[in-house]
C-alpha cells in the first residue's frame, strides 16, 4: 500500500537546484536508504517528506491515517527538559497509556543515557542524538524519517539498532553513510544524483552492482547515438539538400540528436598521497595516565607507533577515545606519563568538531590559507586545482563558506588538513556527515598515505576497510589490543571467550601467542577437518568462476535477457564465495588456535 507519494517535485536555493521535477514514494514496509554526495538535497529530501520544508513546485501526497516521526541530523530541545520528557514527547496515546513511560525508560537504558531526570541541555552532542532518536523509535507511526541515525552510536547500540529497524513494521526513509548498516536495514536504495532521483531495489551492495549496469547500458545508448550521429553527418555533408519535407524532418532529426546531452559520469573526490618525510622517531606514549574525578578514562598506557600504523580505536561513548587523541596531539594533558614526538613529525588532525571556519569568507580563501601552491605525487598544483578534484568546482570555490551544507564544510575541512602534508593523520569520527563517494576516495587515499593513520570511529565497514590493528577501551582504564580490522577483533574480544594481549606489554606493540589461549581443549571435528584440507581449492574455483562470469557479462551488454540470467548466477555464486569466506575465516581462527594451545 502507497503511504506517501511525491510528483513532480522541484527544490532550489537560490541559484541552485537540489531537486529538479523528481517523483519519490513510500511503500508500506519500505525500508529506504538515501544516498549522494553531500549538498545534493538529501536532507532537503527528507524535510520535504517530514512536511517541513514546502516546494517550489509539484505536489507531496500523504494518506489521511498515516503518521511519521523526523530524526534531524542536529536536535534541538526545549530548555529545562529531561531525557525522560524528552523521550516521551509527543508519544503518548490512549492505546499506549499505561505502558508508554516504562517503555521510554527502557528505551533510555538500551540507549546508555545518563539518568532519567538529567536535562537534556547537559548533554554532549551524540547523548542528545540519542534522545532524540528515543523518541523517534518510540513513536507510533507508519514512517519513521532519520538523517543519519548511526552518527555518534556505538558498534553495541549500532548492531542493536539494525536488529530495531529490521524488525520495525512501518515504512522508513533514512540518510546514513554506514555501509554494513545499508546493507542489513535498507530493502531500496535512492540516489540523489544531479537533481534527479535513481530507485535500485535491494541493500547497498545490490544498488552499487544494479549503478554499474545502469551506467554502462547509458554509455552503450551513447556510444550507438554517436556512431548514428556520425552516419548522418556524413550524409548531410555528402550534399544533401533540405528541398523536400521528408529531408527537411532528416535534418531535424540529426539537430535534436546533436543537442541532445551524453550521460554525466560521476564526480569523484581524487586526491593524491600528500605527506612529509618523517625520520626514524615517531611518537611515543609511555604510562600514559588520565581521569576525571574517580573515573579512570587510562592507566599505564604505553605504545610506540610505528611507520605506516594503521590504528583504529573504539569502544564505548565517553571512554576516552577522543580523549586519548587529544592527549597525543597536546590538547588535553595527561594526569602523568610521557609523550615524545619526533621532529620530524608533523600530525593532521581532523576533529569531531570542525576547526572554526568564518563563514564570511570564500572557499577558495580558505584553502589558499594553507596556501597557494600545493605540492603532490603529480607535481605542484594550485589551491582551485585541490578544491576541484575535491568537488568544489567553479563557482563554489566563490561561495561563503556559510553557503555550505554541513557535509560540504566536513569535506573542505577534511581536504584543508590533507593537504597541509601531515605524516600522521589523526581523525576523530572521519565518516560523521560525509557522503559515501568521499569515504571510498579517502579510503583509498589511505591506502597509499605514507604515514601513520590513528582514527576513533564507530563505522564497522571503515574499520575494517582501513586499520590494521585496534585499541579497545575496555573499562577501568584498560586499552588492549587486537590484530587486524574490527571484524577480526569481533572474532578474539573478550565477549567471544578468548583471553586478549595488555596494553602494558613490554614494548605495547607485540600480541602474544598465548593471547589465543582458551579455557578447554579446542580441536577440529572429522568434518571440520574434511572441510579445512578442501575449502582453500573451493574457494579458488568459485573465484575463477566468477571471473569466468564476469567475462560473459563484458560480451553480453547488449542482450539484457542474458545479461540478468548471467547476473543472477554471478550474485549467487559471490553468496557462496562469501559464505565460503566466513568458513574460511572461522576454520582458520580455529587452526591457529589449535596450533597455540600445543605450544
Amino acid at each position: 500500500m502507497n503511504l506517501l507519494t511525491m510528483e513532480n517535485v522541484t527544490k532550489a536555493f537560490t541559484d541552485r537546484v537540489l531537486l529538479d521535477q523528481v517523483n519519490f514514494s513510500i511503500n508500506e514496509h519500505e525500508k529506504i536508504g538515501i544516498v549522494g554526495i553531500n549538498g545534493t538535497g538529501k536532507s532537503t529530501l527528507l524535510k520535504i517528506v517530514a512536511g517541513m520544508e514546502n516546494t517550489d513546485e509539484g505536489s507531496v501526497t500523504k494518506g489521511n491515517q498515516v503518521h511519521l516521526r523526523y530524526l534531524p541530523q542536529t536536535p534541538e530541545f526545549e530548555p529545562g527538559t529531561t531525557i525522560l520528557q524528552a523521550v516521551l514527547k509527543d508519544n503518548r496515546t490512549e492505546m499506549n497509556e499505561w505502558s508508554i513511560e516504562s517503555e521510554a525508560k527502557a528505551m533510555i537504558q538500551r540507549l546508555e543515557l545518563p539518568s532519567y531526570d538529567e536535562k537534556v541541555e547537559h548533554l554532549s552532542g551524540g547523548q542528545r542524538k540519542r534522545v532524540a532518536l528515543g523518541n523517534a523509535l518510540l513513536a507510533p507511526v507508519e514512517i519513521l524519517i532519520l538523517d543519519e541515525p548511526t552518527n555518534h552510536l556505538d558498534n553495541a547500540i549500532s548492531s542493536w539498532l539494525e536488529e530495531y529497524l529490521i524488525a520495525f513494521k512501518g515504512a522508513i526513509v533514512m540518510v546514513t553513510h554506514d555501509r554494513y548498516f545499508l546493507d542489513r536495514v535498507a530493502t531500496r536504495i535512492d540516489e540523489i544524483d544531479r537533481a534527479k532521483i535513481y530507485s535500485y531495489p535491494g541493500n547497498y551492495s545490490e544498488f552499487v552492482e544494479l549503478k554499474a549496469q545502469r551506467q554502462d547500458m547509458a554509455l552503450a545508448t551513447e556510444r550507438k547515438r554517436q556512431s548514428l550521429l556520425r552516419t548522418e553527418l556524413e550524409w548531410l555533408h555528402r550534399g544533401a539538400r533540405a528541398r523536400s519535407t521528408k529531408q527537411k524532418a532528416h535534418i531535424e532529426r540529426i539537430e535534436q540528436m546533436q543537442e541532445r546531452k551524453a550521460p554525466e559520469t560521476d564526480s569523484s573526490v581524487t586526491m593524491n598521497s600528500v605527506s612529509s618525510r618523517m625520520g626514524k622517531k615517531t611518537i611515543e606514549l609511555e604510562g600514559i595516565c588520565k581521569a576525571y574525578g574517580e573515573r579512570k578514562l587510562m592507566e599505564e598506557f604505553t605504545y610506540i607507533f610505528l611507520k605506516n600504523d594503521r590504528i583504529g580505536i573504539i569502544g564505548e561513548n565517553g571512554c576516552g577515545k577522543s580523549t586519548l587523541l587529544k592527549i597525543i596531539t597536546g590538547v588535553v594533558p595527561a594526569d602523568s606519563g610521557t609523550i615524545e614526538i619526533g621532529e620530524t613529525i608533523r600530525i593532521g588532525y581532523f576533529s569531531q568538531e570542525n576547526e572554526y571556519m568564518d563563514d564570511s569568507i570564500r572557499v577558495i580563501d580558505y584553502m589558499k590559507e594553507v596556501g597557494e601552491y600545493i605540492q603532490t605525487t603529480d607535481g605542484m598544483i594550485t589551491a582551485s586545482q585541490m578544491l576541484e578534484r575535491f568537488l568544489f568546482e567553479g563557482s563554489m570555490q566563490y561561495a561563503l563558506i556559510g553557503k555550505l551544507s554541513g557535509g560540504e564544510k566536513r569535506r573542505l575541512y577534511l581536504l584543508r588538513v590533507l593537504m597541509s602534508a601531515p605524516n600522521v593523520l589523526i581523525l576523530d569520527e572521519p565518516t560523521n556527515d560525509l557522503d559515501i563517494q568521499t569515504l571510498t576516495i579517502l579510503e583509498d587515499y589511505l591506502d597509499h598515505f605514507d604515514g601513520i593513520v590513528i582514527t576513533v570511529s564507530h563505522d564497522r565497514y571503515f574499520l575494517d576497510r582501513i586499520v590494521r590493528r585496534i585499541f579497545a577501551f575496555e573499562g577501568d582504564g584498560a586499552i588492549h589490543q587486537y590484530e587486524g580490522g574490527y571484524s577480526d577483533y569481533l572474532l578474539i574480544r573478550p565477549e567471544a571467550g578468548v583471553e586478549h594481549s595488555s596494553s602494558d606489554s613490554s614494548a605495547g606493540n607485540d600480541l602474544k601467542t598465548d593471547s589465543w589461549k582458551t579455557e578447554r581443549t579446542l580441536k577440529f571435528s572429522y568434518k571440520e577437518k574434511q572441510e579445512f584440507e578442501v575449502i582453500d581449492d573451493e574457494i579458488a574455483a568459485l573465484e575463477a568462476k566468477i571471473s569466468s562470469l564476469e567475462e560473459e557479462v563484458a560480451k553480453n551488454a547488449s542482450d539484457y535477457g542474458k545479461l540478468n540470467e548471467l547476473m543472477e548466477e554471478k550474485t549467487a555464486a559471490e553468496a557462496e564465495l562469501e559464505e565460503k569466506m566466513d568458513r574460511w575465516l572461522y576454520l582458520n581462527d580455529l587452526n591457529d588456535r589449535i596450533d597455540a594451545q600445543k605450544k
